[in-house]
């Protein structure tokens, strides 16, 4: 997001006294007295019969140039040709000799941004948000970087600001929803996300926002709505494949979960795609390729908890569909069980599997 940077102005002004042609003097019978008179005055400047007793024009010495005027030109300068650390020091002289100059402020942050150095950023965005608070840019890029810096409560409040100067702003609606969805408060995120795909309906992000926010809110048949948008209109990835995933298995829409987790897994293979997979096939009760998903979940990642349990409830199906008698699965599923205990203490319902079938 790029702000206006008001260009240093220079007004140098000439002062030009007007030319004003006279007549030649034709007189060829000049007295020898007046060709003394001349001769003594040779030495001397004269003023020239034709300017009308004028002096000759002089064009007026150019003021000199302020300060902060030229630091601002050399940053600009200097960071146009990729030289941002002198740049940044030009932008600090220039706040130096004028410390409310807010474009040196935005300026300096937005090369700390760039860079990575959001605790540099930070504070010049803030400075500047300070100094003119009806100044969108400021507000905006402060919020953005508070919350790439995770102080979500503070970029909420820095969003808020900058949308009561542009309601109508697509990316300040966009990321405050997201800051109030990571802030686990998905109803006050809605009607900010909702505007951003009023304003951009044909944004994938916005798109995939609005449906994370409704799955938070359980309303998962608009979030489905939302996230297939969002796949017609951006590359699949991985998360939205799962999301969409999970709000397909919380509609009951068993068969295009799996086809949707079976692509993933062509693509993106992950431990949680192969998990969700597991749980869609044990729900259309194909055990046996659930419990092959959720062994390929955890040759991805062992300690993943969730196809621990996974595997612990196949394997004591198995235990009772053969009427108690294979123990091996049962022992297998109560080690699985308790592994995923281990890595994840507050999981009560399997606590109660363990201590039923122990």
């Amino acid at each position: 997001m790029r702000y206006s940077r008001p260009a240093a102005i220079l007004l140098l002004t000439c002062f030009l006294a007007p030319f004003v042609p006279g007549c030649q003097a034709l007189d060829r019978l000049a007295s020898g007295s007046r060709r003394r008179a001349e001769s003594k005055q040779s030495a001397r400047a004269t003023i020239p019969a034709s300017s009308n007793g004028r002096a000759p024009a002089v064009m007026a010495a150019p003021s000199p140039r302020p300060p902060v005027t030229t630091s601002l030109e050399r940053a600009a300068l200097l960071e146009s040709q990729g030289l941002y650390s002198q740049a940044l020091a030009e932008f600090e002289r220039a706040i130096e000799h004028n410390p409310r100059l807010t474009v040196a402020y935005m300026s300096a942050a937005e090369i700390h941004r760039k860079q990575g150095n959001l605790d540099k950023a930070e504070p010049m965005y803030a400075q500047a948000a300070v100094l003119e608070p009806k100044n969108f840019s400021a507000q905006y890029l402060h919020g953005l970087t508070l919350q790439l810096l995770d102080r979500i409560s503070e970029a909420v409040s820095a969003y808020l600001r900058a949308l009561a100067i542009k309601p109508g702003d697509f990316n300040a609606n966009l990321n405050l929803g997201t800051a109030f969805l990571q802030l686990g408060e998905p109803a006050q995120a809605l009607p900010y996300a909702q505007r951003a795909v009023q304003l951009e309906g044909r944004d994938g992000a916005a798109r995939t926002n609005l449906g994370a926010i409704y799955a938070a809110l359980n309303r998962h048949e608009d979030a489905v709505t939302e996230f297939q948008q969002a796949a017609e209109l951006t590359p699949l990835s991985a998360p939205l494949l799962l999301n969409l995933a999970d709000s397909l298995g919380k509609t009951g829409r068993y068969e295009e979960m799996v086809n949707t987790l079976e692509q993933l897994g062509r693509t993106e293979p992950s431990a949680a795609g192969y998990e969700r997979l597991g749980t869609g096939l044990f729900k259309l009760r194909r055990y046996d390729e659930a419990l092959t998903a959720f062994r390929k979940s955890l040759e991805i990642d062992p300690n993943h908890y969730p196809a621990l349990n996974g595997v612990g409830v196949c394997l004591l199906n198995q235990w009772i569909w053969s009427k108690q008698e294979d123990e091996a699965a049962r022992d297998e599923a109560l080690r699985s069980l308790r592994r995923s205990l281990q890595i994840e203490r507050n999981q009560p319902k399997i606590m109660e599997l363990v201590g039923r079938y122990k």
